[in-house]
């Protein structure tokens, strides 16, 4: 539901004056300006603009692991020797998993 800011605020006098009739007649008042339209269906035709990746492909050099890395047992990433944290039962754990 949309908040206007920018309108005065009512104080706690003028919120106990305010009857339970007169509230729903408000509450009724606000839904009857609901839109019609189908929210998903406007989510579907809107388009931004630079979007269509449909003819991009994506080349990327893998490069094989290097002797100063290794493969974490958890989160199966190569990391950095210097981000070892243990090894337990020959299983290397990178200090990201072991946090």
């Amino acid at each position: 539901m949309a908040t206007d800011y920018d309108a005065p605020r009512k104080t706690d006098e003028d919120l106990s004056e305010d009857s339970l009739e007169e509230l729903k007649a408000r509450r009724a008042e606000k839904n009857s300006g609901a839109v019609d339209e189908d929210e998903t269906e406007a989510a579907e035709g809107f388009e931004l603009p630079g979007a269509d990746l449909s003819g991009e492909e994506l080349s990327v050099r893998v490069l094989p692991r290097q002797a100063d890395e290794f493969t974490c047992s958890r989160c199966f990433l190569v990391h950095h020797r210097s981000q070892l944290a243990y090894e337990e039962n020959g299983q290397l754990v990178c200090s990201e998993c072991a946090a």
